[in-house]
């Protein structure tokens, strides 16, 4: 498989940490300029602490690139594959350092984040080009294109749906609901995120719609089905995209609701947000609420979201050697750009920043 003219691939991901002390020093990087107190990051942190001091992100995305790596190889595509965070080691400068050093000119990036908006999409782009910066010489980088209605991540949501719904008791499975959940962020963010804004919030609608319409075709029963929030953090006086999932439950359970399968639709594997925000804290909620309810799997590393970054891989290499390509997604809003158009996600603290993988001013 021709994957000129890229001669490397590069997973970029979030990091987390992966011991005790690591959880202040990696919360002070996530935040750093917001001035957030050190207390209120140790009261975030606890959060960690319930898990060990370690995210799971980092051991999720090792499986990832072992995955990765063996596809591409059963593929006959001869590529190194590289591993950078934004915010904890394995750090994005040092992996294009060590990219460099090893000879690699021209690179193909995938983002652990599926969804167009500025934390999950731009400030990737200007992480990468930080790193390039701190690198005289860096290879060139490119982003491959955002894959929230690609198949090879919503069909694995789908199979995760189905199976959490057979999880349910019997007696109460036909009736359950489809509650997709994803970040919340500011309503400012989603309100310029994509070239024309309300980006985030249309693309997980509808991966949702599409998602749902899956479901009841593979088991016969329309269900209701809805997007929520969770995660939400910084000032209260600032609007975030709402409801919060528990809050939704309470008024689920209020107007009789019995079952309710819960989807992180918005994330890639079984991120913090996911163990701690629906496993821990919104499985409670069900419990105490007397609702039955079960947590969809996310794609992790399951064989058809792998294939998907070499679809993508092999699609912009077509593109950067100028043929023409089918691009796979699936839902009403058709493939994503492959350069992000100018204003494309704002920065809205700081405009003037720079940031790879766009088209020129």
């Amino acid at each position: 498989m021709d994957v000129s003219p890229y001669d490397a691939l590069l997973l970029v991901s979030f990091g987390g940490p992966e011991k005790p002390e690591d959880v202040v020093p990696f919360l002070e990087n996530v935040t750093s300029g917001r001035g957030i107190p050190r207390e209120r990051l140790e009261e975030v942190g606890q959060h960690y602490f319930l898990f060990g001091g370690r995210s799971p992100i980092n051991d999720q995305n090792r499986s990832f690139l072992a995955a990765l790596r063996s596809d591409l190889a059963e593929h006959g595509v001869d590529l190194p594959v590289y591993w950078g965070n934004r915010n904890w080691d394995p750090y994005l400068a040092d992996t294009v350092a060590q990219m460099k050093a090893d000879g690699v000119t021209r690179v193909a990036a995938f983002t652990t984040s599926a969804y167009s908006s500025y934390s999950s999409c731009r400030q990737y782009r200007e992480n990468l080009y930080d790193a390039v910066t701190a690198v005289p010489g860096a290879p060139v980088i490119d982003k491959l294109r955002n894959y929230y209605n690609h198949p090879g991540f919503t069909e694995p949501v789908v199979d995760g749906a189905l199976a959490a719904l057979h999880g349910l008791p019997e007696e109460v499975r036909e009736e359950a609901r489809l509650v997709f959940v994803t970040h919340s962020i500011p309503t400012a963010m989603n309100d310029t995120s994509g070239p024309a804004g309300g980006a985030y919030l249309a693309q997980h609608l509808d991966v949702a719609r599409h998602v749902a319409e899956r479901v009841s075709t593979e088991t016969g029963v329309e269900r209701e089905h809805e997007l929520v929030f969770c995660s939400r953090s910084g000032a209260p006086h600032v609007p975030w995209l709402e409801p919060d999932v528990n809050d939704r439950l309470e008024e689920l359970a209020a107007t009789g609701t019995r079952a309710v399968v819960l989807i992180p639709v918005g994330f890639v594997s079984d991120h913090m947000e996911v163990v701690y925000d629906l496993d821990t804290e919104a499985l409670a909620t069900c419990e105490r609420l007397g609702i039955a309810g079960r947590r969809a799997a996310t794609p992790g590393d399951d064989a058809r979201f792998v294939a998907a970054v070499r679809d993508l891989l092999l699609e912009r290499a077509a593109v950067e050697r100028g043929e023409e390509v089918v691009r796979a997604s699936v839902g009403d809003l058709g493939p994503l750009w492959d350069r992000c158009p100018v204003g494309c996600c704002r920065n809205l603290r700081d405009e003037d920043r720079p940031a790879l993988c766009g088209e020129a001013r």
